[in-house]
């Protein structure tokens, strides 16, 4: 019994094996079942797929229409149609441009005096000599005010290579020039007299410097080249600025000071600018400026050792400084220094008076005339003529047509039925959608009907050109000569027949086209007329899409329960069916085995 015990418990819990107790695939049964249930899902994914298509094309619908719209709004503006041109007789005098609007005709302008920008040139010698004293034994190279450091290497002078280290004093220069040329060439620096901060070579012969190979650029920084004579001094003083390292260690001829706090300051035309002479360096300071609202740039010339304030605007208008904390105007030589005037454009018109205008480039503020842009690029007489952009507005008006034609293209393949080799027909996506048949029979009757403000040539589209081929909705454009025409010749005309507040074919198009495509903002025109909103069409397709899903979730619920509610049955006859075979295999052992033994026994008596 203990065997019968362990053979129940292993079967019961295989029961769910489908036929392991009564030989019967009852689980391939079950799952055909279930499939049957689970046939309204696939019609209804067949239907959801169709509808998600459906919204798919409409969408595509939707982009066109959207680029058909922003065609649209520029036809849709009255101002767009007095745009103009504005073209210059002679390019390297004047530039042009003309707003919408601007009259017509032909200008003369002569130019006699550009516009330059006003400058505050500092005094020159803002940066300290190089030495107090002729004697430089004690100048090092590293520490010495040239504008530019010098370089480690080497350079040639006679012919001869002489090595410049960091740790070299310009004296430790001069002795290596002379002993490399063996005494012919001898150098110095002065203090003062006519060669003041300079460098002067001297030979009994031309000196001859440089060479392809120099790796030093001490000549360059030393400002020596040669004249072909044994003489050969710097070309300006050797002393500059030091535009980077900090401020109070720069080399300034007078010593930058901020007040002692780090908190120097000083004003350019009124606007703050702060400093740190122990933190800021020259070069951050200019950059400063620069950015500043001082409408100013700022400029270190070493050259000529002095710094620059130049307006960023032409004119002759001046510039102010003044310190207010530390010395920085007054060291840098700005303080107190001459300003070079700027000068004003002077100019007439058609030979007029002469007008002036702080910028080289005239507005109506100065030249009175409305809309019109001109430039000043050199002295002399240039005739700007202003005409009406009639190019611009023959592509607008053609851009439209374009695009009209690729929205009813679009909207006949979603809406066409086509038939293949077997004569199967098969409808398109949007083939019956009330909507879109509607949407298609009204853009025609907007593009192709008749404008009841205008009349004659510019009243419609095909009496520019634009004509209905007669196959479908799309226009033709193969012929625009009467566009042409009404664009030189009724431009009034043609601006009414698209911007007329009431029967404009722009304003009617993009009534149509705001209602349908739900742009916020415009009413439906009660003229065009519509069934309903294209985004609402969608939006509805995704509701019932939605509405599907819902459903197939639903039955798939139903056919989960009648799934569980199936296996359930069958476990249960697998569950009977092994208690029979246990019985039948128990009392097979049972009765079987007594009749074989009681045979045995009556044999043997």
């Amino acid at each position: 019994m203990a065997t019968s015990a362990t053979s129940s418990s292993t079967g019961t819990s295989s029961l769910a094996i489908s036929g392991l107790a009564s030989g019967f695939d009852w689980q391939s049964l079950v799952s055909q079942l279930v499939q049957v249930e689970r046939a309204p899902e696939t019609q209804l994914q067949s239907e959801q797929s169709t509808i998600q298509q459906q919204n798919n094309a409409l969408g595509s619908i939707k982009t066109e229409l959207s680029v058909l719209q922003n065609d649209v709004t520029v036809l849709n503006d009255p101002s767009f149609f007095d745009s103009r041109t504005a073209a210059s007789s002679d390019a390297t005098l004047a530039s042009a441009t003309a707003a919408a609007g601007t009259a017509i005709g032909t200008y003369s302008f002569n130019f006699s005096q550009l516009a330059t920008a006003a400058a505050l040139q500092g005094t020159a010698g803002a940066g300290a000599a190089l030495s107090s004293t002729d004697d430089v034994s004690g100048l090092a190279l590293s520490a010495a005010g040239f504008a530019t450091a010098v370089t480690a290497g080497t350079f040639i002078v006679n012919g001869k290579q002489i090595t410049v280290s960091a740790s070299d004093t310009l004296q430790d220069v001069f002795t290596n020039i002379s002993t490399a040329t063996g005494g012919a060439v001898t150098a110095s620096y002065a203090a003062s007299g006519t060669n003041a901060d300079r460098i002067t070579l001297s030979s009994s012969s031309e000196i001859v410097l440089g060479s392809a190979t120099d790796t030093s650029n001490f000549l360059q920084v030393a400002k020596l080249g040669n004249n072909g004579t044994g003489t050969v001094s710097s070309s300006a003083q050797l002393g500059a600025v030091k535009t980077t390292g900090t401020l109070n260690q720069a080399n300034f001829a007078t010593t930058i000071s901020d007040g002692g706090s780090g908190a120097g300051a000083f004003l350019i035309n009124g606007v703050t600018i702060n400093f740190n002479a122990s933190s800021d360096n020259v070069a951050s300071v200019i950059s400063r400026i620069n950015d500043s609202a001082a409408g100013v740039v700022a400029n270190y010339d070493p050259t000529n050792n002095r710094f620059t304030l130049t307006n960023k605007t032409t004119g002759d208008v001046g510039i102010s400084v003044q310190d207010v904390t530390g010395n920085f105007m007054a060291a840098t030589g700005l303080a107190g220094s001459t300003l070079v005037h700027g000068k004003n454009l002077l100019y007439t018109i058609n030979g007029g008076p002469q007008l002036s205008s702080q910028s080289n480039t005239i507005d109506d503020t100065s030249s009175f005339i409305t809309g019109l842009s001109v430039t000043a690029l050199a002295k002399g007489t240039a005739n700007v003529t202003v005409a009406s952009d009639n190019s611009k507005i023959k592509t607008a008006i053609t851009n439209l047509v374009t695009e009209y034609n690729k929205v009813q293209s679009l909207i006949s393949t979603q809406t066409a039925s086509t038939t293949d080799a077997t004569g199967k027909v098969t409808a398109g996506l949007l083939a019956g959608d009330q909507e879109t048949e509607n949407m298609t029979s009204t853009l025609r009757n907007l593009l192709t009907g008749a404008s009841s403000s205008s009349s004659g040539q510019t009243s419609r589209l095909d009496g520019l050109g634009f004509a209905s081929n007669g196959q479908d909705n799309s226009l033709s454009s193969s012929d625009l000569s009467g566009l042409d025409s009404a664009l030189a010749t009724n431009l009034s005309g043609l601006k009414d027949l698209f911007t007329n507040s009431s029967s404009g074919l722009a304003v009617r198009l993009n009534s149509f086209l705001t209602s349908t495509i739900g742009t916020a903002g415009a009413p439906v025109d009660a003229i065009v007329g519509t069934d309903g909103s294209l985004v609402t069409h969608q939006a509805n397709l995704t509701k019932q899409s939605a509405d599907i899903d819902t459903q197939i979730s639903n039955i798939e619920a139903q056919v989960q329960v009648y799934q569980t509610q199936m296996t359930n049955e069958f476990v249960a006859m697998e569950t009977a069916q092994a208690t029979i075979n246990q019985q039948l295999a128990f009392l097979t052992q049972s009765f079987g085995g007594s009749s074989s033994s009681s045979s045995s026994s009556s044999s043997s008596g």
